[in-house]
């Protein structure tokens, strides 16, 4: 008898990160629109890792013949079915090779602008009050500026490139996180098991990374998603005022720059990267809300009722 229930436990024991990944699925079935989201961006995802290493010469060789050409004609080929660019390149090629730089730099920046931030906002909510009032004046002074008209200001000055444009739109992000990770931090430590720990002599760096920002990484977690839509729609608009991404790279915000002047008779240049922008942007925001929900423990019962009927 006691074999045959090791034998079990055993089987069941690796079946666990499956059964996890099971259950986050049914959760977001729950929630079609999610779902649906979570797919959309997964595609966005894999564009943009495996689209350059197959796609890139064709994205950049140039077919004067195809100029301008309308979309959904397939005698030049499948990726010309979004039609071609000013100079004959397929923009379906374009969109998938521009995804890369467009993700990396929204990434980059929010991943840059969170950790830096959340420090900061740890630091602030957790030691001394001068401290603490001294790190949000440094964030007051970063909101005093409006983010996009700094960035315009600080990419006029330097070149832009990808690692110029992270930096910046990292900088005008982090207060968001400052902000917000300081006063959940002031909310939490008050907290019973925060106060236990304290009493059983735990140290500092203990109770912060231990106790304190596991229950605020959720909340940071749905920021961070909401933020990702933000700087993507800033890295487009900057890219489109035309100091942002400069060609050779290509950005999603840089295609609708340069098709701007055909709005009249090539709608197609501007339509397309512009409707990848707005698609992606309200899939962010898609699943954030449904972050929401599933990182909360006390709401979360809604998805997981949903995943039971399903299933």
């Amino acid at each position: 008898m006691t074999d045959t229930s090791d034998t079990v436990r055993a089987e069941e024991d690796p079946a666990k990160p499956v059964s996890g990944l099971r259950r986050v699925i049914a959760m977001l079935w729950a929630d079609k629109l999610a779902f649906v989201a979570a797919l959309f961006l997964l595609v966005i995802v894999l564009c943009a890792v495996f689209g350059p290493m197959f796609l890139q010469d064709m994205a950049a060789k140039t077919n004067l013949r195809a100029r301008n050409a309308p979309p959904f004609e397939l005698e030049r080929g499948f990726f010309f079915i979004l039609g071609g660019d000013a100079l004959g390149r397929p923009l379906l090629a374009r969109i998938i090779v521009a995804a890369q730089n467009t993700m990396m730099v929204a990434a980059g920046a929010v991943v840059a602008s969170m950790i830096i931030g959340s420090a900061l906002g740890l630091i602030a909510g957790y030691t001394g009050r001068w401290v603490g009032e001294a790190i949000m004046r440094l964030a007051d002074v970063i909101m005093s500026f409006p983010s996009l008209l700094l960035a315009v200001i600080v990419l006029y000055m330097l070149s832009p490139s990808i690692a110029n444009l992270v930096l910046v739109l990292a900088i005008t992000r982090i207060p968001i996180y400052l902000r917000t990770t300081r006063a959940e931090v002031l909310e939490v430590r008050q907290r019973m098991f925060v106060q236990a720990a304290i009493v059983m002599g735990a140290s500092n760096f203990r109770i912060v990374f231990k106790h304190i920002l596991p229950v605020i990484l959720p909340t940071l977690l749905t920021i961070a998603t909401l933020d990702f839509a933000f700087v993507m729609l800033a890295e487009s608009s900057l890219s489109f005022l035309g100091i942002g991404i400069q060609p050779p790279e290509i950005t999603w915000g840089l295609m609708v720059s340069q098709g701007r002047q055909y709005l009249t008779s090539a709608w197609w240049l501007a339509f397309w990267p512009g409707l990848a922008i707005i698609l992606t942007t309200m899939s962010l925001n898609l699943l954030s809300s449904w972050m929401r929900i599933a990182l909360n423990p006390t709401q979360r019962w809604r998805l997981e009722i949903g995943a039971k009927k399903n299933g």
